[in-house]
């Protein structure tokens, strides 16, 4: 028997607006070891495989990443692991200039 399709609850302008908004000063968050392996790889990929789509070339990516070894994944992760010490010293930072600012007002 096939199944119903789900109906949506419409919501009310107040259920839409409950998110805060994300502050643009706000630190950005660190890059996970993958994302800077596809930064380096995404032009190679590209010039390898010409007319090929976005979603093949995120694909292409996945899979050389799982082909990687230990050793070669290693500094994409120690780029990682800095980058979230950066990300965890801004934030840090910014938190506490946050808190100042309370305190004064």
């Amino acid at each position: 028997m096939p199944k119903a399709p789900a109906t949506r609850k419409a919501k009310t302008p107040r259920e839409t607006s409950s998110r805060k908004k994300k502050d643009p000063n706000a630190p950005k968050r660190g890059l996970s070891a993958y994302m800077f392996f596809a930064n380096d790889n995404r032009d190679k990929v590209r010039e390898e495989n010409p007319g090929i789509t976005f979603g093949q070339v995120g694909k292409m990516l996945g899979e050389k990443w799982k082909a990687l070894s230990d050793k070669d994944r290693k500094p994409y992760e120690q780029k990682a692991a800095d980058d979230k010490k950066r990300y965890e010293d801004e934030k840090a930072a910014y938190n506490a200039a946050g808190d100042d600012e309370e305190e004064s007002s």
